[in-house]
């Protein structure tokens, strides 16, 4: 197991490490096989300046390794997004504010992290620039996870302690999720998302992947500029629900076994949990059907450059950006409110818990090879798709927080636990998340 930040500068404060010698440490895991496909931009030179500035260990990201998603800005550099299509933007004038926040907290950057062109999809495929392996297969090449795909990797791998990325439907809970780490996706109002890409600016949010829960919690503190509650309550003092609608439909046999063998755990350890029906669940279908924020807010931002530059996008992302082109006005206003009312209606269905226990996603990663760009490929991969986006974007349209957890065994593939919760519960989810991981680590 990888040692997360938290653990690191103890090792820095008593002198067992340096800096120095922890960036040289992920820059070789940058420049790994495990790491093919992983880096747009490599910034090793700045990295090492970082470790080696004076005094750096006492800033609290103590010069460690941090990973950047294409979509950020930082001054002096052009951000692509995943894309070829802005190849000749202009750099940036500026650091985006988690740039800012995470330069001034002591990150040492490594290098801009490959994505799903423009953030959109949850699978994690990048024509342009190749797609990174799953940290965690050994039998064939599999789908990262996306959109943030080379984050996840680059955490998973060792080349970054941070991989600061967005979810806007599940992009850091489902390569978290895929690849055997944390992703904390936080309530979207605590973090700006001034200077990253959009993708939709309803449902945007700014949140990193890590290596634990409680590194999750660190980096969450640094880019919210907060302090997050503790609680020393045990898990038996909370109340937890398991919707049994929608997120538990077809999971295969790895992620059932692990759900499974992990509700049997907490069970054990005195949680109580209730299964509840929270049938509002299948009010989004209709409630998207004309074809939701991201395909709507994508095109109000996109419609320009796709009309000069559309034969270089990713048509599986070009596709779903044009549905927004049909969406009217009167489609957009109903949606935001029909979103107001649905999620009126989940706050009122789900008082008494204190959170909510689902499979961060139903399956574990598939072959790339399965769903490669190619159009006689195109029905796998948005079936595949389809399911990966399916629990976690409830989340982002109930305006929620929640923790992707790793709960497989260390023979099976990665699979993910989500805790979550409704907007600002983001402190009783983070407790609920410590203390589920640490009882998981003494299986």
């Amino acid at each position: 197991m990888l040692p997360d930040i938290l653990t690191t500068r103890h090792l820095l404060r008593t002198g067992q490490t340096h800096p120095q010698a922890e960036i040289e440490r992920a820059i070789n895991a940058a420049q790994s096989a495990s790491c093919q496909h992983v880096f747009l931009h490599r910034m090793f030179g700045e990295a090492r300046a970082v470790a080696s500035t004076p005094d750096i260990r006492e800033k609290p990201l103590a010069g460690l390794a941090v990973s950047v998603k294409d979509l950020f800005d930082v001054a002096g550099q052009t951000t692509s997004a995943g894309s070829v299509a802005l190849r000749d933007a202009p750099p940036a004038e500026r650091d985006s504010v988690a740039i800012d926040r995470l330069r001034r907290a002591g990150a040492a950057f490594i290098g801009r992290t490959n994505m799903v062109e423009f953030a959109f999809s949850g699978v994690g495929i990048n024509p342009h620039f190749g797609t990174p392996a799953n940290a965690c297969a050994s039998d064939v090449p599999r789908i990262p996870g996306g959109s943030s795909s080379g984050a996840a990797i680059s955490v998973a791998t060792g080349a970054a302690f941070v991989g600061l990325g967005s979810d806007t439907g599940g992009s850091i809970r489902i390569p978290a999720a895929l690849n055997g780490i944390v992703g904390f996706k936080n309530t979207a109002r605590l973090v700006p998302t001034d200077g990253a890409l959009p993708l939709s600016t309803t449902l945007d949010t700014v949140c990193a992947l890590t290596r634990s829960v409680q590194d999750a919690i660190f980096v969450h503190e640094l880019l919210a500029q907060r302090c997050v509650t503790r609680s020393p309550a045990p898990l038996s003092a909370y109340r937890l629900g398991v919707p049994s609608t929608l997120m538990l439909d077809g999971l295969d046999p790895t992620v059932s076994r692990a759900w499974q063998r992990t509700l049997t755990t907490l069970r054990k350890a005195g949680a109580r949990i209730d299964e509840l029906a929270l049938s509002e669940i299948n009010e989004l279908q209709q409630i998207q059907a004309t074809g939701g924020f991201s395909a709507a807010e994508s095109y109000a931002w996109h419609h320009h450059l796709l009309e000069r530059k559309s034969q270089v996008y990713d048509p599986r992302v070009a596709a779903r950006i044009q549905r927004g082109a049909t969406m009217s006005a009167c489609d957009y206003i109903e949606l935001q409110g029909a979103r107001n009312r649905w999620i009126k209606r989940m706050d009122a269905a789900m008082q008494g818990f204190d959170a909510f226990l689902s499979p961060t996603v139903p399956m574990v990663a598939p072959p790339i090879a399965d769903v490669a760009p190619g159009p006689e490929r195109d029905d796998a991969f948005f079936r595949v798709n389809a399911l990966l986006l399916r629990n976690t974007s409830v989340i982002n349209m109930l305006d929620g927080c929640a923790v992707s957890l790793p709960c497989h065994a260390p023979d099976e593939l990665p699979v993910g636990l989500m805790v979550w919760a409704g907007a600002m519960d983001d402190d009783p989810v983070l407790n609920i998340a410590l203390q589920i991981e640490h009882l998981l680590q003494k299986q």
